[in-house]
């Protein structure tokens, strides 16, 4: 399955299906709402302006459309919320086209407006649904047929995991789940489940398996004894752009916790991974480019200044960088003003302290006032960063976190910032305990995720930056 290929088929139908409404709705314009004004009837004629909104208009519906979430998860498609949602964006969308272009509009009465705005309304909602209903279907009827399925890895290997994989298996109608094996939770043993799927490993190993076989879904079917473990489970699992499903007990069914989303399907309490709606991530990444440019612009001659004292301070280059990890646990290089001497860690990672005499004087005002940090603005310019999250660290540092904090993989589901809430409350880390203290602020900032929260973090940050409060 080619996710890309079967949004970018999704946003050509827009494009197309937006262009034809508006066509439409300015025929509708010419030959019925202008007469009325004029009182005589009015040649159809296709000027600038209509070529102009041929143009525009369609370009304005995609991004629309893609603000909202619509062209995520092509495949996992339900028809019915896809019907909502277009016809909810399609009322928000007619109203800012009117607003925008259309209210200056000179018309006989205000109530032909209402009907200009009911009438493109309808238009672009029914000539924009039917082929989204057509692909949709479509694609429906393959995951029905097993043309579809989604990479699925089962967790727990008793009989609620022997049961699962039955049903799904013997289902007349798929639901979409590619059974790709299961794995243990305890020691391995032998399971009726082996006859049925192969047994992939232990729940230890659960990130390399599905990577090794590019899973998609996740569903724990483990029994009612071991649910103790199920946060564990999670742990392991956040960290992952996967879909998370749990087979619920009658507790759960009665207290409203299983939420039915198809008919067909096995009934299972789906786990939120969403940390926030799609417009926010949007919007946020415009932010972070928007902010980059302007500081790498307009204080390039700030960067030349720290530069040249960096290097009138001590031997060595003025900026310095090393490998740290970002987002799903890849590595990308960090750039700073050199804050150290030279070969400050040539025996092995070490985390700056309070008086370190590997830091240089002037690397000590840089480090209270953040300045060290300023390159850091091209990573988030180039998507390595962001202006906030979690801040990267080490591949050393973070095996030994992990050891006392397995919870710490979650950060990298997020790109890390130039500043963190974590950054924030406790400052520079002096050493691994300290780092897993640090981390329970970046999980809470993971946790309320938004621009809101990004907003007063930076705001405290430049208060931290202009009194030097750095730690």
């Amino acid at each position: 399955m080619n996710n890309k290929l079967r949004s970018l088929t999704y946003a050509f139908f827009d494009l197309l299906t937006a262009g034809i409404a508006w066509a439409v709705f300015y025929v509708f314009r010419k030959l019925y709402l202008e007469p009325l004004k004029f009182g005589y009837s009015v040649e159809l004629t296709f000027g600038d302006r209509f070529f102009k909104g041929l143009l525009l208009v369609p370009f304005f519906w995609v991004i629309l459309y893609f603000l909202s979430g619509f062209y995520n998860n092509p495949y996992r498609r339900s028809r019915l919320k896809e019907l909502i949602q277009t016809f909810w964006i399609s009322i928000i969308g007619v109203l800012a086209i009117f607003f925008t272009l259309l209210l200056d509009d000179v018309v006989a009465s205000y109530r032909f407006y209402y009907q200009a705005i009911l009438f493109y309304f309808i238009v672009h909602f029914i000539i924009t649904y039917i082929p989204r209903f057509l692909i949709s279907t479509s694609t429906v009827r393959k995951i029905h047929n097993r043309k579809i399925g989604f990479n699925t890895l089962i967790i727990g290997s008793d009989e609620r995991a022997l049961s699962l994989a039955e049903e799904i298996q013997n289902a007349k109608v798929s639901s979409g789940y590619n059974l790709k094996g299961f794995v243990h939770i305890r020691s391995k043993r032998m399971t009726e489940l082996e006859n049925r799927l192969p047994h992939l490993g232990y729940i230890k190993d659960i990130r390399e398996i599905i990577h090794q076989n590019k899973i998609e879904e996740v569903i724990i079917a483990i029994e009612s004894s071991e649910h103790d473990k199920i946060r564990k489970i999670l742990n392991y699992l956040k960290p992952e752009d996967i879909y998370v499903k749990i087979i619920p007990d009658l507790y759960n069914i009665l207290s409203g916790q299983v939420k039915m989303n198809s008919i067909l399907g096995v009934p299972l309490i789906e786990i939120n991974q969403e940390i926030i709606p799609q417009w926010q991530w949007v919007a946020k990444r415009i932010i972070d480019i928007t902010v980059s440019v302007i500081i790498l612009i307009c204080f390039s001659w700030a960067y030349l200044l720290v530069a040249i004292l960096v290097k009138l301070s001590s031997p060595g280059p003025a900026f310095y960088s090393h490998k740290r990890v970002g987002k799903g646990g890849k590595s990308f290089s960090i750039y700073k003003f050199r804050s150290m001497y030279v070969d400050a860690e040539k025996s092995r990672p070490m985390l700056a302290k309070e008086n370190d005499p590997r830091v240089t004087p002037l690397g000590r005002f840089m480090r209270k006032t953040r300045i060290d940090e300023v390159p850091q603005f091209y990573n988030v310019l180039i998507g390595d960063m962001s202006l906030v999250g979690p801040r990267p660290e080490r591949q050393y540092f973070i095996d030994k976190i992990l050891k006392k904090a397995p919870h710490y993989a979650y950060l990298q589901r997020v790109r890390p910032g130039i500043t963190s809430w974590g950054q924030v409350k406790y400052g520079y880390a002096e050493n691994v305990d300290q780092m897993i203290e640090r981390l329970k602020y970046d999980i809470l900032y993971i946790e309320n995720m938004s621009i809101f929260v990004d907003l007063k973090i930076l705001i405290y940050t430049v208060l931290i930056v202009l009194q030097g409060r750095g730690k």
